[in-house]
């Protein structure tokens, strides 16, 4: 389907179901879609950090992004994340996403090579050449190593390279800097704002921000929705409770043991031991060199469930 402009709401960043020897769980990958659907979430995102596409081979990444497309059949928005190192793989990724019917991409800058603000310029319009749908910038500084800087992003837009921004890089005040810009920019006014945070989706929000895609609400849809819809209905004091709620929920990433993972190895596996002990897919397997979590962690993900009213 045609995405809105802006894209609006709650738009989750699906996590893949793996099986027990780490192929995709293509069922249980199908329950997650509806689980998602049925939370009343306004978008999906396949094939970014919370999907562990940076662990996925290249068959596996394909195999996602046909069967979300195909599920929802144009209920919803699919935007798919075309995330690699380079331009030429990143064009190979553009080619079978959109062939698979994705409604719009989602690129990072390049990395590993180091990469001048002209050089992540040049990417980005070789990726939108090459594009039949619109292109999102996915700023993540933290795995890519470069922050996108806002006037490169409200440049890029204004030359319609750009229609939208996912913005997990931390910083509110650079986020704000977009936000602001777009709105002051006429001919940019269809550019979405969106952020990825779990943890200020109403700050965000009452600084103009379009919606949100945060991991958790592949956990908790119905949540980050029902935030979404008080704050657009003004009802500040109840949407920053429901914020709060969240916030605790979200303090299940860090159940894991750092003298033996590291924070993406607690944070992915917690999502998944909720998703499993929730009934969504049936295996909380992450992809390698995850470590898994413990039966006591897990057990500690479950009282954070218990806590939000999710068991």
């Amino acid at each position: 389907m045609p995405i809105p402009t802006p894209l609006t709401g709650v738009v989750p960043p699906v996590c893949t179901p793996l099986t027990p020897d780490r192929e995709v769980d293509v069922p249980s990958l199908i329950r997650l879609v509806d689980h998602l659907v049925d939370g009343g979430v306004d978008g999906l995102f396949v094939l970014g950090s919370s999907s562990e596409a940076a662990f996925l081979t290249d068959a596996q990444r394909r195999l996602v992004v046909e069967t979300v497309v195909a599920h929802v059949a144009g209920r919803l928005p699919v935007l798919a994340g075309v995330i690699d190192m380079t331009t030429p793989r990143v064009l190979d990724h553009v080619a079978y996403v959109t062939a698979a019917g994705a409604d719009a991409i989602v690129a990072t800058a390049p990395f590993y090579a180091r990469t001048h603000p002209a050089e992540i310029a040049r990417h980005f319009r070789l990726v939108a050449a090459r594009s039949s749908v619109p292109v999102f910038a996915y700023d993540i500084p933290v795995s890519v190593h470069t922050k996108l800087d806002p006037e490169l992003v409200l440049s890029l837009a204004a030359e319609g390279v750009l229609s939208g921004l996912k913005d997990s890089s931390g910083d509110l005040a650079a986020f704000r800097a977009v936000v602001t810009g777009a709105r002051a920019q006429p001919d940019i006014a269809g550019f979405t704002t969106l952020t990825g945070s779990e943890l200020v989706v109403d700050s965000a929000l009452a600084l103009g921000a379009d919606g949100a895609v945060p991991g958790l609400a592949n956990v908790d849809p119905h949540g980050y929705v029902r935030l979404d819809r008080l704050c657009r209905g003004g009802d500040w004091e109840r949407a920053r409770a429901e914020q709060e709620r969240l916030c605790g929920l979200f303090g299940m990433v860090g159940v894991g043991d750092p003298a033996r993972m590291g924070g993406g190895s607690s944070a992915l596996g917690a999502f998944k031991a909720a998703l499993h002990l929730r009934g969504v897919i049936a295996c909380p397997a992450t992809a390698e060199p995850q470590v898994p979590l413990s039966e006591a962690e897990v057990e500690r993900v479950g009282k954070y469930l218990a806590g939000a009213g999710l068991l």
